[in-house]
């Protein structure tokens, strides 16, 4: 029987997976894809080592910091261009044209340019806190919004807090405080850029901690950003690892394999299932499995069956404890079962998945080398001439991966899919989904991108993720927390509970893996007195 069961080899089950494994626990991880690792993946194109998934952390709180130098990686952090990024926005005064449908863009039968009034690209303003602005009045966001949106923002500073407490809908308080215009063309593009969500539907206290204190105590809206702004370390507020993000868990992989943790990939858990006592419990896991693949441990099966559904075999793996780190639906799916304890969780509004298509381009384009957009592009939902929601030009924000291709080549990533909205690639093929992406960084960009410029595409696709910073997240976390707590011998752990980026996940992961640690030696002290 194995110590402890971890299902899901992203990085918040190879963490907690670390976390047992130290104190010489027995760990098997079962991860349902090909690779462990989850959205913190890479890829080789043109030669060139690239994050085909997350590409940053939050260096808040320093726990990531302390995590990877925990790992000997210290010596590979590196902080990105504090360029900053640009806005991509419909003209002040065009009003909101449709959008132009991405299979005419990708069939080529529209121009790779817009007209010249159709849209409008300028830096986003950097005295702000995700789009909101701490000084309405400033050039920066003028040039954004007008005088007319200004002044509107500027009220804010006139108007009374009416209500001392917490706001819920970062929206609804940036278009109360701030106006229509900051929330359309500051505000949205930002949060859809980093959360894949509309603001109307964040949750303030997840995305933006502070917020409604500071609003409280300063007043207004700009006086909390400034204050937010002012007590934040100098300094870039996200870090890199050279060579790519894909190196975390890798080094997390090196360190398990030191300590002997079975790693098997291609293997779902279908359902799981608990027995024995409180004190003294075992859980059994059904599992399916390639029927070419290694077998497991024979000591960790109770049985192994043929499934009807030739290529897989199904087997029985049993555990002493068990952590979920799965994506949020199917850690639902697994628990339903389990208990009184978590049958509200499935009727809890929990939001819809969101499907997110990346799309990198290795290009040819000296034009690039001067930075025209800074370190990438956040895209108004109403720009009439782009398809992607943003775009990151790699080899401006990243100075190794410029090295690493040298001058005149450069490195795009544009991501596509917003939550609410069909994802707008998915009817494409790839040939199709690399002219759109083409057009689109070459408007994003301000340059002609001939297709003669690509010297390599790759599309990625990230499907069913549970954001982790819509309204209600906070209270459905604390309902999860407390149905695992009645249940011994489990933790849950995830970016769908933890919070978004490696800054919230690693230390919910190192938390639940410490608590499985602790209670399995709490176990094997106590026994022999029992």
């Amino acid at each position: 029987m194995i110590d402890v069961l971890v299902i899901g080899g992203g990085v918040a089950g190879l963490v907690a997976a670390r976390e047992c494994a130290q104190v010489g626990l027995a760990v098997t991880i079962i991860e349902a894809t090909d690779a462990v690792g989850g959205p913190v993946a890479g890829h080789v194109l043109d030669g060139l080592s690239l994050d085909s998934g997350a590409e940053s952390f939050a260096v808040r709180g320093g726990t990531v910091a302390a995590f990877v130098e925990d790992l000997g990686l210290t010596d590979q952090i590196v902080a990105p261009n504090v360029a900053g990024a640009w806005l991509h926005l419909p003209a002040l005064d065009s009003g909101s044209p449709s959008r132009a449908g991405a299979k005419k863009i990708a069939a080529g039968t529209a121009p790779q340019r817009p007209s010249a009034d159709a849209s409008v690209s300028v830096p986003l303003p950097k005295a702000g806190v995700l789009g909101i602005p701490g000084s309405p009045l400033a050039d920066d966001v003028r040039r954004v919004i007008g005088w007319k949106g200004a002044l509107r923002a500027y009220a804010d500073r006139l108007m009374p807090v009416l209500t001392i407490g917490r706001e819920h809908s970062l929206g609804d308080l940036v278009k109360k405080r701030m106006g229509r215009l900051v929330l359309d063309r500051l505000v949205e593009p930002v949060a859809s850029g980093v959360y894949t969500t509309s603001a109307v539907d964040l949750e303030i206290d997840v995305v933006a901690p502070g917020l409604n204190r500071a609003l409280t105590t300063a007043g207004s809206l700009s006086g909390a950003v400034s204050a937010l702004r002012s007590g934040a370390p100098a300094g870039s507020n996200v870090g890199g690892l050279l060579g790519g993000m894909a190196s975390l868990p890798a080094a997390i992989v090196t360190a398990l394999e030191r300590h002997n943790v079975s790693i098997l990939t291609g293997t779902t858990a279908e359902n799981v299932a608990r027995s024995g006592t409180d004190d003294a419990p075992t859980w059994s896991v059904t599992v399916t499995r390639p029927a070419d693949a290694a077998p497991a441990d024979p000591a960790d099966l109770i049985d192994s069956t043929d499934p009807a559904d030739v290529g897989t075999t199904t087997q029985t793996m049993t555990a002493r404890y068990v952590i979920i780190a799965t994506q949020g639906a199917q850690a639902l799916r697994l628990v339903n079962p389990l208990g009184a304890q978590f049958d509200a969780l499935a009727e809890l509004d929990w939001p819809a998945p969101t499907a997110v298509t990346l799309t990198s381009l290795v290009l040819d384009a000296p034009a690039l080398d001067a930075h025209p957009r800074g370190t990438g592009v956040l895209v108004s939902i109403d720009a009439p001439d782009v398809t992607a929601k943003a775009l990151t030009h790699v080899t401006a924000k990243w100075a190794w991966v410029a090295a690493a291709a040298g001058p005149g080549r450069h490195v795009v990533r544009l991501s596509y899919g917003r939550a609410g909205h069909p994802n707008p690639t998915d009817d494409l093929s790839d040939v199709e989904l690399h002219a759109l992406a083409l057009h689109d960084a070459a408007t994003l960009l301000g340059v002609p991108l001939p297709a003669s410029s690509v010297r390599a595409f790759a599309r990625t696709e990230w499907r069913d993720a549970l954001s982790p910073a819509t309204l209600g997240a906070p209270e459905r976390a604390q309902l999860v927390r407390e149905a695992v707590a009645a249940t011994p011998a489990l933790e849950i752990t995830g970016a769908w509970l933890a919070g978004t980026g490696l800054a919230s996940v690693i230390p919910h992961a190192l938390e639940a893996g410490d608590r499985i640690r602790h209670a399995a030696l709490g176990l094997t002290i106590t026994a022999p007195d029992r």
